[in-house]
């Protein structure tokens, strides 16, 4: 027997409250860019033009109104642009951003009953329809337009509004009226603030100068510049050296850091327990008798030879970057004058850094949970404030995971507000989504994986992700092969075609890469002992000599590398990536232009790109690299001509910048072969169309 069911009747639903501006019907979705719901800004470069879109729709068939608002952070008034339909309810619009700081920008749309009234208008009329009392609607809804505006554009308002219901004039002539341009325009200046709706929330806009987004590093030690073997470099050594580095093609010298080391438990050569006699010990374990994060070594000099030398760098097209480690040497003044700024052990003893189970002992962390830390905070700030006021502007911050998110939120904000020029560099191997936090709190460039990057696949995936990905809006890759830290297996066992391979990979892979020089110029490869990444003999703990006039250095194809980035812009933004098919997995081929292909001024287009770029647009590069250091490898490449503007049937010139040697290609399938022992790679910048051979031995 079926069992019954008792249903209880629904209850009536509550009285519901009259809603507020119950009038506005629009819906304003899915605003783009937008970070985690606006929580964060996107970033771009002065002089880039930031294409927004919205979904917008309403209910029935009315047509909808958008428009696109945008200000700095120093502007009162918003100003407005017209956002265009790119069709299914998206609307698209750009602004410029022309200073830095930063800029805000949001979406206001509304029912738009006049453009509506026109639509069906003009639909009436191809049918035939008497029109009498439509005109009469029209000029009431430019009536209602006029009370909304100012004395001098109601007044023509008014007279627009009463030819359209003027029943002595023609339907014909009162069909030009409703036509008339200035009137839609006049119009789509006033709407019914009733049915104005507004996104959700502002979001924001960082702007920084270009050099954000395009850099080349070279970082040194100072202590090493000496002439003389064996003697401890000082900041006028360094000074000597910088045209070599602006020869190089450098525009950002990077010092570790420049202050007092630390006596207790300093550490020696090769990271031994305990320093001998005169042995400097590492940069890092900042602070001694002699001071701390606001002074200079006394082997280094003084802060007017440094501020001298950040003068000189100037001279020559360099910018000084500072290394900022917030952490300390037992012998630290911070440590006497603050105890209660580190942590403390059961014994009575300061908590020295480890990464169980190594141990740092020459270093002791921050508690950032302390009590103190409103003043810890602001005494860190003084420092960034005094380095600026010596000139730096640009700050490589080391191991910036180890810190509160919310401390670097802050601080970036604070220095940023009076110093908007300001860069900073994340040095933070980590995880991903800490790295991205840090990305999107404020730091400028991101170290990345790139060094441990090394198959076809790897390299692919990854760096299409940085250029392509979300989280191209916020976070900017710094590439570097190497660093005083990290020496790769790669370039242990690859030998002298492994340093070149991975040069031209970082430089053009990259808007923005470094080497830590000497080390990868001299192809230092030998590591402290099997299974490392640590440089036997590194120059963190003792000084080098460094012999930069070697015949078997680089440096005359660092400097030819960095001309090549110089010269060709369209390796100065990362957005444009593409990767291209190869039938061998030993060689990649991507390319870069202007404009990132397809877009033409889209919401992903490159730098100040614009609807009337080509695809092309003068400048596009085309590299191939062997990522086998030993063996010579060749196979066929694809192109996709249509997309990079080439032509399908003709031929075109291919001029490796590298080797100067030119190419005539034809069609999406061309030749490579690529010999480790000759030149691993070829860096390609692809001429116009070559229609004869005529043409092409024009070129050489």
């Amino acid at each position: 027997m079926q069992e019954m069911t008792t249903i209880q009747p629904i209850s009536p639903a509550p009285q519901a409250e009259t809603p507020v501006g119950g009038r506005a019907r629009i819906v304003i979705e899915d605003v783009r860019p937008c970070i985690d719901g606006g929580r964060f800004p996107i970033k771009r470069i002065r002089g880039d033009a930031v294409q927004v879109e919205a979904d917008v729709f309403t209910d029935g068939h009315d047509r909808v109104a958008c428009r696109l608002l945008s200000r700095h952070e120093d502007q009162a008034q918003w100003e407005s642009v017209t956002m265009e339909p790119l069709g299914n309810d998206r609307f698209a619009a750009r602004f410029d951003v022309e200073r830095l700081g930063r800029y805000y920008y949001t979406v206001i749309a509304w029912v738009d009953h006049f453009e509506t009234w026109w639509r069906d208008l003009c639909k009436r009329r191809e049918a035939g329809q008497d029109l009498a009392v439509e005109f009469l609607r029209g000029g009431a809804l430019v009536s209602e337009a006029a009370a909304r505006a100012p004395q001098a554009q109601a007044s023509e308002l008014r007279a627009w509004a009463a030819q359209l219901s003027d029943t002595r004039q023609s339907a014909e002539q009162r069909f030009e009226i409703a036509a008339d341009g200035g009137l839609a325009g006049a119009m789509d200046q006033y709407p019914d603030p009733e049915l104005v709706v507004r996104a959700g929330h502002e979001l924001a806009v960082v702007v920084d100068r270009s050099r954000a987004r395009y850099s080349s590093w070279y970082e040194l030690f100072p202590r090493s510049c000496s002439p003389k073997p064996g003697v401890h470099g000082t900041l006028r050594d360094c000074e000597a050296r910088l045209p070599y580095v602006a020869e190089l093609g450098f525009d950002v010298l990077y010092l570790p850091p420049i202050h007092p080391i630390g006596l207790t438990h300093r550490k020696g050569a090769d990271n031994a327990v305990t320093a001998r006699e005169g042995e400097p010990g590492s940069p890092w374990a900042i602070g001694a008798t002699e001071g701390g994060h606001d002074a200079v070594h006394p082997k280094l000099g003084t802060l007017e030879d440094f501020r001298r030398l950040v003068a000189r760098a100037a001279e020559l097209g360099i910018e000084l970057a500072l290394d900022i480690a917030f952490q300390c040497s037992p012998d630290h003044p911070y440590v006497r004058r603050h105890r209660e700024w580190f942590l403390e052990r059961p014994d009575g003893t300061i908590q020295y850094a480890e990464n169980p189970p190594k141990k740092y002992q020459d270093i002791v962390p921050f508690h950032f949970e302390t009590a103190a830390w409103p003043e810890l905070w602001r005494e860190l700030l003084r420092v960034v404030q005094f380095w600026i006021a010596q000139g730096v502007r640009i700050f490589r911050v080391d191991n910036p995971h180890t810190k509160p998110f919310a401390f670097w939120e802050w601080l970036i904000a604070q220095v940023k507000r009076e110093h908007p020029e300001v860069i900073f560099l994340a040095e933070a191997f980590t995880r991903p989504k800490v790295m991205h936090r840090l990305a999107k709190l404020g730091f400028t460039q991101s170290y990345t994986y790139f060094a441990w990057r090394n198959t076809k696949h790897e390299l692919t995936e990854y760096l299409t992700e940085l250029a392509q990905g979300p989280g191209r809006e916020y976070f900017r890759p710094n590439l570097w092969p190497n660093t005083p830290d990290i020496l790769t297996e790669y370039l242990q066992y690859g030998g002298r075609a492994a340093f070149i391979t991975r040069l031209v990979l970082a430089a053009t892979m990259g808007a923005s890469y470094g080497i830590y020089g000497p080390a990868f110029e001299l192809l230092e490869h030998e590591a402290r002992e099997p299974g490392s990444e640590e440089y036997k003999g590194s120059e963190k703990y003792q000084l080098r000599d460094w012999d930069l006039q070697r015949p078997d250095g680089l440096g005359s194809f660092v400097t030819r590398v960095n001309r090549i980035r110089r010269e060709n812009p369209a390796l100065h933004s990362d957005w444009t990536l593409r990767f291209h098919p190869v039938d061998n997995d030993a060689i990649v081929c991507f390319s870069k232009t202007l404009t990132e292909p397809g877009a033409l001024g889209g919401a992903g287009a490159g730098v100040n790109a614009t609807a009337a770029d080509a695809p092309n647009a003068d400048n596009l590069v085309v590299v191939v690299v062997n990522l086998d250091p030993h063996h010579a490898q060749s196979g066929w490449l694809e192109l996709p001509i249509e997309e990079l503007g080439l032509d399908a049937v003709g031929a075109f010139q291919a001029h490796d910048l590298l080797s100067g040697a030119r190419f005539l290609w034809q069609g999406r399938r061309n030749f490579v072969a690529l010999d480790p022992a000759a030149a691993p790679a070829h860096i390609l910048r692809l001429r116009r169309r070559v229609r004869s051979e005529r043409d092409f031995d024009y070129f050489l």
